[in-house]
């Protein structure tokens, strides 16, 4: 406590109980750029696994890493249709069970998240895919 804090108490100008919060300053690092990096707590970093599977025998590592709250994208286009099925059907209850989400974003691409990751959907890529779009105040 400084003179100046004394002299107003003294004045009764400032209250006794007047108490400061001190909030510890974040941590600073300096990179090699020049520039300044804060660490920020509790920040983790996402991992995502893309994947062309070949066979049904994959589809129990990538339900692990579902289970690994990592995000899964597979691609299709090399995969039998009855293999890409079966493997779909799988993700799809381990996605389920997990409170996770799913969606095809693609002819032959999908992606399978962990509960802490939503799927944003554009929802003027599915009007247009639907062809809804020139009914709708476009251009006639």
């Amino acid at each position: 406590m400084g003179l100046a804090d004394r002299f107003w108490r003294w004045l009764g100008v400032q209250d006794e109980t007047e108490e400061r919060l001190a909030l510890p300053e974040p941590k600073e690092e300096t990179a090699k750029s020049g520039r300044n990096i804060v660490s920020l707590p509790g920040s983790k970093t996402m991992k995502v696994v893309v994947c062309e599977p070949e066979s049904f025998d994959e589809a129990q590592t990538l339900a692990d890493h579902l289970k690994n709250r990592k995000q899964v994208i597979l691609n299709f286009e090399h995969t039998d249709p009855d293999i890409a099925q079966r493997i779909i059907d799988f993700l799809s209850g381990t996605t389920y069970s997990l409170d996770g989400h799913s969606q095809r974003i693609g002819p032959h691409i999908f992606i399978f998240t962990p509960s802490n990751v939503e799927i944003a959907t554009d929802h003027r890529a599915v009007i247009r895919r639907h062809g809804l779009g020139s009914s709708w105040g476009g251009s006639k």
